[in-house]
């Protein structure tokens, strides 16, 4: 065949032989003053985009259960899979008609915590505590200090000591503290993973349609690697029995929550292949090839801060990630 406009580039080089995107929020645009998750969104209209240029470009698309025998397949196109983290309605309300009309399939990553209502979001809550309040109190071991947060810049880098703290230590203990002083400025940090993310019912009606399919993502939405052995493996053990309780079937794919480096452990790959997953995710960037490994997948933003189909296109092609590794 001819090299048509339609015809797919070779992803070359590096010897991709596909994308996995990683997407959050699917929502209209709605401008705030400060918006330290905004590159956890995007709007409907860029996804309808990016699918339509992933199209123009050749790209075939798959499920991500469908991912290993892509990869072993003789198929000389690329492939495309699109998966969506911690189960968000608007995942329901505004993912899943552009996902529809293009007869694109997705996988929904569901932590079991914000299904039953037991664990919050602690960067939405964070977000909101300090869009409502300029200053706050907050003991982060050494005795409580008053944290001062009026411009965008002062609130951006008390987000980003705040988000340091959970990281450094007892990840529940710190959210838990967090969610105490959300709550003195009358911010219920409960009531925001309600609003944000789908109940087992929620799911079930995202499951009906043949597109949608759910993976897990723990309970508690915790760095596993910081975990121990022991407890990483219930967590993920229980986030597929939560899985398999609302789908009736057990989940074949696993994302690690956060998915970089420090959240993730070789060990945490061996855990997540002997309870079973066929796949899990990372968020570390990149392309798929022929002898990536299973449990270590890289996947692709769709960054909030840059919805641009020309950015989806040069992202697939994984040339990006070859430049930044030469």
């Amino acid at each position: 065949m001819g090299k048509g406009p339609n015809r797919a580039r070779p992803m070359g080089g590096g010897g991709g032989r596909g994308a996995l995107f990683t997407l959050h929020h699917v929502r209209p645009r709605v401008a705030r003053a400060f918006e330290p998750n905004a590159h956890l969104e995007i709007t409907p209209e860029f996804l309808d985009a990016a699918i339509a240029r992933l199209k123009r470009d050749g790209y075939r698309f798959i499920a991500l259960d469908e991912l290993p025998a892509a990869l072993a397949g003789k198929d000389g196109a690329p492939f495309a899979c699109f998966t969506l983290d911690d189960g968000y309605r608007n995942n329901l309300d505004h993912a899943l008609p552009v996902f529809e009309r293009h007869g694109v399939p997705f996988t929904v990553f569901v932590t079991g915590g914000f299904v039953d209502r037991t664990h919050t979001l602690w960067w939405e809550t964070l977000a909101d505590l300090l869009s409502a309040t300029s200053r706050f109190q907050f003991n982060f071991g050494s005795g409580v200090e008053v944290l001062e947060a009026k411009s965008a810049a002062d609130k951006q880098a008390v987000f980003g000591r705040m988000a340091g703290y959970i990281h450094s230590r007892d990840e529940s203990s710190a959210v838990a503290a967090l969610d105490a002083t959300a709550l003195e400025h009358g911010i219920d940090a409960a009531a925001i993973a309600k609003a944000l993310t789908l109940d087992g019912a929620g799911l079930r009606r995202l499951i009906e349609s043949p597109f949608a399919s759910l993976g897990a993502h723990t309970i508690s939405h915790r760095a596993i690697a910081r975990l121990s052995e022991d407890h990483a493996a219930q967590e993920i053990e229980a986030s597929a029995a939560r899985i398999e309780a609302i789908a009736g079937k057990r989940p074949r794919s696993f994302a690690y929550p956060y998915g970089d480096r420090p959240a993730v452990s070789p060990r945490d790959h061996r855990l997540v292949a002997d309870l079973g997953f066929t796949v899990a995710v990372t968020t570390m960037p990149g392309t798929v090839a022929a002898a990536t490994p299973l449990h270590a997948l890289p996947r692709i933003s769709l960054n909030g801060h840059f919805q641009r189909p020309r950015y989806v296109s040069a992202l697939a092609s994984g040339i990006p990630f070859r430049l930044a590794r030469s």
